[in-house]
C-alpha cells in the first residue's frame, strides 16, 4: 500500500528559516496562529506526520552514522573530533534549527486540544505520538551533550527566564524521557502498518533507551557533564525498565524471528524493497513508485567515497559454525582470506564479500572478488547493497531498519545479565542468543568457558556479558548501535585503535581472494590485468610486520575521556553563559 508522505509545512514556523549560526535565543522564537491551523482531526494528522518527516532517521543516519567511526568500521578520513584539535568552537548542534523540532512538538501538545470533533482516544494517541518524538529528540540530545535544558512548552520570545536557563541534570532529563515513552506506550495505537510512532515503537525505543542509560550509569562512575558522582544510583532501575519493555514486546507483540537456517535470510532484511512488519519493529521506507530512494549502494561501492570497511576486530568476532572461536584457531592471524572466512557464521558472508559472492555486472552474473579500490581493509561490506551494478547513485529503494526485533532480544538479554551479576540464565539465553546464532548456522549452546580474546578486549571477566556483546556486534553491524554501545560501556578508546584488515603474505604477492583460480588482489604496486592493488604509495596502507602481516590503514586518531560527550558550542555559551560547559571541555 502506497504511503502518503506529508512535507511539513514551512509556513508553520516561517521564522525558523534563520541561519544555523543563530542559536537558541529570544530573537528566533516565533508562534503559529493555532486558531487557523488546529481545526479538525486532519490537521492533527498533518502536524503529527510532520514530526515523522523531519525527525525520522534516514538511510545515511542509520548506516553511516557514528558507527562509521567506531572500532568495527574503518573510513578514509575518520571522525574530525579524533583527527583534529577539537574545541567548543568547532562544535555545532545548538543552533535554533537544532531545537525547532522540539518547539513544534511542544506547540502541538499545548494547542492540539483546540480541535473539535475528535474523540478522547484519538487525542491521547496524538499526544502519545508527540511525546514519543520528544523522547526521541531528548535521547539524542542527551547522548550528545549530557545535561541539557528541558522544555515542555513553547518558549515565548519575552520569556528570558526560560530562554537563558541553565541546563537541567541528566537525571531529570532521563526521567522526563521515560515519562514521555510510558505515556506513548499507554496511549498510542498498536499500529505496525505505519512508519509513525505507535505502541510497539515506543516500547522498542524504551528498551533501547533504558539499556543505554542503565549501563551508562553502571560503567561510568561519574556524570561526564559534571565530573561528579551521579546524584542517584539508578542503574538497576533503568535496567529493570528495559527488561519490562522488552518482555512486553516479546510476550505480547506481533513480531518474531525467521528462524530458518539460511545463507540469505539475514541479508534480505536489508536489501528488500518493501516493509517487513514481522521482524522489523520500525523501519525507514523507500519506494520506487514515489521516487524516494537512497544511495547506500553507491556509497559502499564508489571508490571515491569514504570506503566504509569492516575491521579485523569485527571480523574476529564471528564464530565458526561449530560454535568455536576463530581467535583460538591454530593459524589465527595468518590465514589467507579464503581460509579465514571459511565455515564461519553465515552472517559474515551476508555482510562482507567472501569467496562465492556473485554480482551482476553489465547484465552478466560473475564471481566478484573484493575490490581493493573500494575497501580499506579487504573486508568489503555488502550488507545493504544490491547484487548488481544497475542500482548505483540515488536509486536504491531498499527499506532500512531503525529498530529490529533482534535488538529487543539482545537488549533483554543484556539487561537481564547485568541485573544478575553478569550471568544470563539458560532460559533467557535460549530465548535470545541461541535463536540468533542458530539461524546463522552456528551451534547456539552457551559456551562452557569465557573467550579470553573477547574478555581482554571488553575488559570484563563475565562470560555471558562477553557473548552478548559479541552477538550485538555481529547481529547489529552498521545499524547505528555500535558507537552508542562503546559509549555506554565506557570503551570509547576502542574507537581510535589501529584499523587492521586481512592478512598479506608479502608485498608483490598476488592473491586469489575469491578462490576462483584467478589472481585478483595484491599489496604493492603493479599493473597486472585483472589485479587490484592496495598501493601504499598512494594511500595510507602499511603492513603490521616488516615484510608480511595484517593490512593496516594508517590514520592517526586520538581519544580523551572528555569525548564521551561533546562540548557545549562556544557560540551558545556566549549567548547564554548559564549553560556552562561539560567537564574537561572548559576553555
Amino acid at each position: 500500500m502506497k504511503r502518503i508522505y506529508v512535507i511539513f509545512a514551512t509556513m508553520i514556523l516561517a521564522a525558523a528559516a534563520v541561519s544555523c549560526d543563530d542559536f537558541l535565543s529570544k530573537d528566533t522564537i516565533s508562534t503559529l496562529n493555532s486558531e487557523t491551523f488546529f481545526t479538525n482531526a486532519k490537521s492533527l494528522e498533518l502536524y503529527a506526520n510532520g514530526f515523522m518527516n523531519s525527525m525520522m532517521p534516514d538511510a545515511s543516519d542509520i548506516v553511516q552514522s557514528n558507527d562509521s567511526y567506531s572500532d568495527v568500521c574503518a573510513t578514509r578520513t575518520g571522525l574530525s573530533m579524533f583527527t583534529t584539535v577539537w574545541t567548543s568552537s568547532n562544535q555545532t548542534g545548538w543552533a535554533y534549527s537544532n531545537w525547532t523540532n522540539l518547539f513544534r512538538i511542544n506547540y502541538f501538545l499545548v494547542h492540539m486540544r483546540e480541535v473539535s470533533g475528535v474523540s478522547e482516544e484519538d487525542l491521547l494517541n496524538y499526544e502519545g505520538i508527540a511525546k514519543f518524538w520528544r523522547a526521541y529528540f531528548y535521547f539524542a540530545k542527551m547522548r550528545t551533550f549530557g545535561d541539557v535544558p528541558w522544555y515542555d512548552k513553547p518558549i515565548d520570545q519575552d520569556d528570558e527566564v526560560s530562554l537563558y536557563k541553565p541546563r537541567d541534570s541528566r537525571e531529570l532529563i532521563s526521567h522526563k524521557i521515560l515519562d514521555d515513552l510510558d505515556f506513548a506506550i499507554a496511549n498510542c495505537y498498536p499500529n505496525v502498518e505505519t512508519q509513525q510512532a505507535d505502541k510497539w515503537k515506543a516500547l522498542a525505543l524504551k528498551s533501547r533507551f533504558c539499556l543505554y542509560e542503565g549501563t551508562y550509569r553502571k560503567y561510568h562512575t561519574v556524570n561526564p557533564s559534571t565530573g561528579d558522582p551521579w546524584d542517584d544510583d539508578e542503574a538497576d532501575f533503568y535496567l529493570q525498565e528495559c527488561v519490562k519493555a522488552s518482555q512486553e514486546i516479546i510476550t505480547t507483540g506481533p513480531f518474531k524471528l525467521n528462524e530458518a537456517v539460511s545463507t540469505t535470510n539475514y541479508r534480505k532484511l536489508f536489501t528488500t524493497e518493501g516493509l517487513n512488519h514481522s521482524e522489523i519493529i520500525w523501519q525507514r521506507e523507500y519506494n520506487a513508485d514515489l521516487i524516494m530512494g537512497h544511495q547506500i549502494n553507491w556509497d559502499f561501492w564508489n571508490q571515491n567515497s569514504q570506503r566504509w570497511s569492516m575491521t579485523r576486530t569485527m571480523a574476529d568476532m564471528y564464530l565458526k559454525l561449530d560454535g568455536s572461536r576463530y581467535t583460538q584457531s591454530a593459524n589465527y592471524g595468518k590465514d589467507l582470506f579464503p581460509d579465514e572466512v571459511a565455515n564461519r557464521d553465515y552472517r559474515m558472508q551476508q555482510t562482507i564479500i567472501t569467496p562465492g559472492y556473485q554480482k551482476e555486472v553489465n547484465g552478466e552474473l560473475v564471481q566478484f572478488p573484493v575490490q581493493a579500490n573500494g575497501t580499506l581493509t579487504g573486508y568489503q561490506i555488502i550488507k545493504y547493497c544490491y547484487d548488481d551494478d544497475k542500482h548505483m547513485s540515488g536509486n536504491n529503494f531498499t527499506c532500512i531498519p531503525v529498530i529490529r526485533y533482534a535488538e529487543v532480544l539482545l537488549n533483554y538479554a543484556e539487561a537481564s545479565a547485568e541485573l544478575n551479576n553478569g550471568v544470563l540464565t539458560d532460559d533467557i539465553w535460549n530465548k535470545t542468543i541461541r535463536p540468533l546464532r542458530s539461524r546463522a548456522g552456528v551451534v547456539g549452546s552457551k559456551p562452557a568457558t569465557i573467550d579470553p580474546w573477547l574478555s581482554a578486549y571488553y575488559m570484563t571477566d563475565k562470560s555471558d556479558i562477553v557473548e552478548i556483546r559479541r552477538e550485538r556486534a555481529v547481529e547489529l553491524f552498521m545499524e547505528a548501535t555500535r558507537w552508542n554501545d562503546l559509549m555506554r560501556w565506557h570503551l570509547g578508546n576502542k574507537c581510535v585503535q589501529t584499523w587492521e584488515g586481512i592478512y598479506i603474505p608479502g608485498e608483490g604477492i598476488v592473491m586469489d581472494l575469491n578462490s576462483d583460480g584467478k589472481p585478483d588482489t595484491c599489496y604493492g604496486t603493479g599493473n597486472q590485468d585483472g589485479v587490484q592493488y592496495f598501493d601504499p604509495s598512494v594511500s595510507s596502507f602499511k603492513l603490521s610486520g616488516t615484510t608480511s602481516g595484517r593490512l593496516i590503514y594508517d590514520l592517526a586518531r586520538t581519544w580523551a575521556n572528555k569525548m564521551y560527550l561533546r562540548p557545549i558550542p562556544h557560540t551558545a555559551n556566549s549567548i547564554n553563559p548559564n549553560l556552562g560547559q561539560n567537564f574537561g571541555w572548559e576553555d
